[in-house]
């Protein structure tokens, strides 16, 4: 396709790199990748030594800077053919409309605000434990993170009450200490947003049933957080909140927690818990997401397309799909007769 712009968040910053940097290189194209301004060691790092294995010069090349500019410019540019870009559902609209003139082509892998369904027969041993990593991984600070769990109603209360207790449980500290389960928030200023959604679902008349409040000293840590007796319609469990904040909503039957599922712009991942298998691939037929999971909390896999629905963008990543998002498709027909046809006999 030719010379591709990729732009990678903070949360897997490496990883992320890695993601694109593979099927871009693969199919031939030079890569302009930027990092984000609050993680680019990785990169930078991770260039220097396709440098010292023999990449060729300029065909990875990583750029770094603040604020919204150079990104602006850089998919925007002349030079670039091609653009891939995950992060926030805001910031790939813009990316869309700066591509749009002149046209170029686009991969988009935005935000989510993934469901995680628990119906009555699923095994809860398994099912509970697994939802709670499912959010709390990370500190909640991943695209994927399934931050809305939707329980079925006659099993709300104690699942309510054995998520609250298991997330006072996560430990939540240091990430080079060898016991720590979660790590701080990116920054401060980050944490301050997650809060706002906090306090915003108690103004809304939500529960919460633990976590929910800043703590005093160093870092940007935030408390593993359940928000309860609400429904789907508050702004938290509708929004993006990408910090460790779940909300628990009670659904009725299988119609209704797919229709739960599906309320809400994003489509990016899912995960289903149930006894039944049958169910388990009829509701995953049902929702609207680029992956969903049938008794496992996990999300990427080599191998496996990964990407989203709806706001949650477009185009597969992590999968052979991954090569032809930076490919173009020729057609080329030649005549192989004695003679050249001539339909108007001329």
């Amino acid at each position: 396709m030719g010379v591709a712009a990729q732009i990678v968040p903070w949360n897997y910053p490496l990883l992320m790199a890695t993601w694109k940097l593979a099927p871009a290189l693969a199919a031939g194209c030079a890569v302009v990748l930027k990092p984000d301004p609050l993680t680019p060691l990785s990169a930078l790092r991770l260039a220097e030594l396709a440098a010292e294995v023999g990449f060729p010069a300029g065909v990875i090349n990583i750029v770094r800077a603040t604020g919204p500019t150079l990104g602006s410019y850089l998919v925007s540019h002349p030079g670039v053919d091609k653009v891939a870009f995950t992060g926030s559902t805001k910031t790939g609209g813009e990316i869309m409309r700066l591509c749009s003139d002149p046209i170029k082509r686009l991969t988009l892998e935005l935000g989510g605000k993934s469901p995680n369904l628990v119906f009555a027969d699923a095994d809860l041993t398994d099912a509970i434990p697994a939802s709670v990593w499912a959010i709390y991984a990370s500190a909640g600070q991943s695209c994927e993170a399934r931050s809305r769990l939707l329980v079925e109603k006659s099993l709300y209360d104690d699942v309510v009450s054995t998520v609250t207790e298991l997330a006072q449980k996560v430990k939540v500290g240091d990430p080079l200490n060898p016991e720590t389960q979660m790590g701080s928030l990116i920054s401060k200023a980050h944490r301050k947003k997650v809060h706002g959604f906090v306090d915003g679902a108690r103004s809304e008349g939500a529960e919460v049933t633990t976590g929910g409040a800043t703590p005093e000293g160093a870092g940007a840590f935030y408390p593993p957080t359940v928000i309860a007796n609400t429904d789907n319609s508050i702004r938290a469990a509708q929004e993006e909140i990408f910090g460790p904040v779940v909300t628990i909503i009670p659904f009725e039957d299988e119609a209704d927690a797919v229709r739960i599922a599906n309320d809400v712009k994003y489509g990016l991942m899912a995960t289903v818990w149930t006894g039944d298998p049958a169910k388990g691939h009829r509701i995953a037929s049902r929702i609207k997401s680029g992956t969903v999971g049938i008794n496992m909390p996990y999300t990427a896999f080599p191998g496996i397309p990964f990407g989203g629905y709806k706001q949650s963008g477009f185009g597969r990543e992590l999968a052979i799909e991954a090569i032809d998002l930076y490919l173009e498709t020729k057609s080329v027909v030649t005549y192989t007769g004695t003679r050249p046809t001539n339909p108007f006999g001329l």
